[in-house]
């Protein structure tokens, strides 16, 4: 009898909900493989960065085809975008650190592993949507104070890459190692956004 009465979560909702909780996947996956390059966590980003792309393009199918939502198109639309790039960049650099023969670093490691933090305080921020909005706030700002630490790991290994130029070799190790960093720098930036996105639908709907 319960569930005949129990509220219906808006399927935008579900679908963004969805994509976050890929998202979350997919950054556990991208810090196994910091950790020890396990080829099976390297495969699961892989495929859950493919099932979050399908499920965006299910949310911009059912945005363009559905009059009234939840709040307003464009934040729904910039939140998928937003969340779907923090994946897209875990995605990238896991391609890249194979196709550049790089081995984790300690940063690296740090960096993914507050990204994945990130990630699951974006995700519960979605859940809270509906019910609890100020919640659903307090983990947005969460996930912005984890990715301003990412962006400090960023920087310090920035200012210990350059600290000297040894040979070529060494620069073209730095090089490499920097373009990584890069990458996951993106994805901290991505997660900003999203987190600043949700901060703007909670502030419009209460």
């Amino acid at each position: 009898m319960k569930k005949l009465f129990r509220k219906r979560q808006n399927m935008f909702i579900r679908l963004i909900h969805n994509q976050a909780s890929l998202t979350l996947a997919g950054l556990e996956a991208l810090k196994a493989y910091m950790a020890n390059q396990d080829s099976v966590a390297a495969a699961t980003l892989i495929s859950k960065e493919k099932e979050a792309d399908e499920a965006r393009r299910i949310l911009i199918y059912e945005l363009n085809r559905t009059f009234i939502t939840p709040f307003d198109r464009e934040d729904i639309f910039a939140l998928s975008r937003a969340i779907d790039d923090v994946l897209d960049y875990a995605y990238s650099t896991v391609s890249e650190m194979q196709v550049l023969k790089v081995e984790p670093t300690s940063y690296m490691q740090r960096m993914a592993s507050l990204l994945r933090d990130a990630a699951y305080e974006l995700l519960l921020a979605v859940e809270r949507f509906e019910d609890h909005t100020g919640v659903a706030s307090d983990h947005a700002q969460r996930a912005k104070a984890l990715e301003n630490k990412v962006e400090d790991v960023y920087r310090e290994a920035l200012g210990d890459l350059f600290g000297g130029a040894e040979d070529l070799a060494h620069v073209v190790k730095m090089m490499k190692l920097r373009e990584v960093y890069r990458h996951l720098s993106n994805a901290a930036d991505r997660g900003d956004e999203a987190a600043n996105v949700i901060a703007d639908i909670v502030v419009k709907i209460t």
